[in-house]
């Protein structure tokens, strides 16, 4: 399954702050019906991730009823993204 969407990069300042960018809700109900024969516990989705120019691997986590890809530093750095940006997030299921 491919996914692509936009989003803004989102802060989350908890005990260990980090940026997500949150799955629109169509999406994530369709990530949703797939999660049981891909998600290797707690809910979680793997996932190949591009934005931008910058690939990466990580997983969706679910949160209030939609998934959220999580954005690790160097890929910020890398797309020079910060808080509140707009960004297209390219998905794809592993």
């Amino acid at each position: 399954m491919i996914i692509e969407f936009s989003g803004k990069i989102l802060f989350w300042q908890g005990p260990a702050p980090w940026f997500f960018i949150a799955v629109p809700a169509q999406q994530s109900r369709d990530l949703k019906v797939i999660s049981g024969l891909v998600t290797y516990g707690w809910g979680v989705i793997p996932v190949h991730v591009r934005i931008g120019k910058t690939e990466f691997k990580t997983s969706l986590f679910p949160k209030d009823g939609r998934y959220l890809v999580p954005v690790k530093a160097s890929v910020r750095k890398a797309e020079n993204l910060e808080k509140g940006d707009d960004v297209t997030v390219r998905l794809e299921v592993r």
